[in-house]
């Protein structure tokens, strides 16, 4: 596989950085070749109780729930405006700033993301539907060797999506950076508490809205409840909440694949012998597939969409490190807010492993990737895929090409 020279590109934004002049117009030919502005928007100071002291998380200033905002990245590629978060110039209104591709309607673009809460119960809550739309999934531990998925729809939509499960405390604060809705099958009372606190009327969930556009009772039944996310905005409309189309920016995306020596055929993502997801890349399409344990846990499986009865794949596999806070065996806290001196990533993309770091800028724009340079590293167009590890977890080349992450607490 052919790898073009990252070099010319970091030479390009160390010259502007130092610079602080416009960047090459050349560079914005192409929608899949977009550049750099910052644009900026403010955070909004959020707080609760310690919970060691008070298991009922009641909100007071100091606890890690909901800290303080921090400022913003201490550099901007381009001095084109005061404020310094990291988004793409100029982007034409048919490009989805999530993926950095053109959508067919513009017009879906006017809207807030919805975020939907989906299981991956090994019995319970697979296969899943609809991941394969979605711009964006998070992948976290909840406790009890589990993890759950958390998918973003922006650039386009699906019909059944699910099986949707709890929300935890860390879905408040990937909805607020991405200024989205957040849909999930309810929540235990303090984790609730939380996600209203901070969501408001952006907060939805199946016991309380009709059918459609949230169907289902039950979230422990294979069965399950499904949402679909053309009928979520539709409601989300109907009932007069804002959905006012967020500012996106903060990701960049090149076609071009970046120099490095680390190759990336398998990723393994293990939480314990009975979760575990594997990402191979498949060099035809350019893209990782995601296999999962067949029922005996030691077999390993193609994920099939319900709604495609496709393999699932991804164009952009990331794994972040952060600090999770254990207050119970399946009650955490994962610090997504306030990194703006950046902690731990690795990138996945065109068969290559890239290391550098992610940062957030402020509370209220997505998650910022930079290479080992400090320049902001550019994703393939296409969707992501963001797993949310421990700063305790392992993570390490078992073979050539073969990189095997072990999910730990704390």
């Amino acid at each position: 596989m052919g790898v073009k020279k990252w070099w010319g590109l970091s030479l390009l934004f160390l010259i502007t950085f130092s610079a602080c002049v416009q960047p090459d117009t050349n560079l914005l030919s192409s929608s899949e070749n977009l550049i750099l502005n910052p644009t900026s928007n403010p955070s909004t100071d959020l707080s609760t109780q310690n919970p060691a002291e008070n298991p009922t998380l009641t909100p007071t200033p100091q606890d890690p729930l909901y800290p303080s905002p921090t400022p913003l990245p201490p550099f901007q590629i381009v001095a084109t405006s005061s404020s310094s978060v990291i988004g793409l110039q100029n982007i034409p209104s048919n490009i989805d700033p999530l993926t950095g591709l053109a959508v067919e309607d513009p017009s879906i673009l006017n809207r807030r993301p919805v975020m939907i809460k989906v299981s991956n119960y090994p019995r319970s809550g697979r296969p899943h539907s609809g991941l394969s739309f979605a711009d964006i999934v998070f992948e976290y531990y909840i406790g009890e060797e589990s993890n759950r998925f958390l998918a973003l729809f922006y650039g386009q939509d699906a019909p059944r999506i699910g099986p949707i499960r709890s929300g935890r405390l860390v879905d408040p604060q990937l909805v607020e950076m991405y200024g989205g809705f957040l849909v999930y099958g309810g929540a235990d009372m303090k984790v609730e508490t939380v996600i209203v606190n901070v969501l408001d009327d952006r907060a939805i969930t199946h016991i309380t809205t009709p059918c459609p556009p949230i169907c289902g009772t039950e979230t422990h039944s294979i069965a399950g409840v499904f949402a679909n996310s053309s009928q979520v905005t539709d409601y989300i409309v109907e009932r007069g909440a804002d959905n006012s189309r967020p500012d996106l920016t903060g990701m960049v995306f090149d076609s071009n694949i970046p120099t490095s020596d680390q190759t990336a055929n398998q990723i393994g993502v293990e939480y314990s012998f009975r979760d575990r997801g594997e990402w191979h890349y498949d060099a035809a399409t350019g893209k990782y597939l995601r296999w999962i344990e067949a029922d005996d846990n030691y077999t390993m499986i193609p994920l099939i969409d319900r709604i495609t009865e496709q393999q699932i794949a991804f164009s952009n596999v990331i794994i972040i490190f952060t600090t999770y806070i254990e207050y119970a065996p399946t009650l955490h806290d994962i610090l997504v807010w306030n990194n703006d001196s950046g902690e731990r990533a690795v990138m996945f993309r065109d068969g290559i492993m890239v290391e550098g770091t992610w940062k957030v800028p402020d509370h209220n724009h997505p998650i910022q990737f930079y290479n080992k340079y400090g320049l902001p590293a550019p994703l393939k167009p296409g969707n992501t895929w963001i797993i949310i590890a421990g700063l305790s977890t392992s993570f390490e080349e078992a073979g050539p090409g073969n990189w095997e992450m072990h999910f730990s607490l704390p």
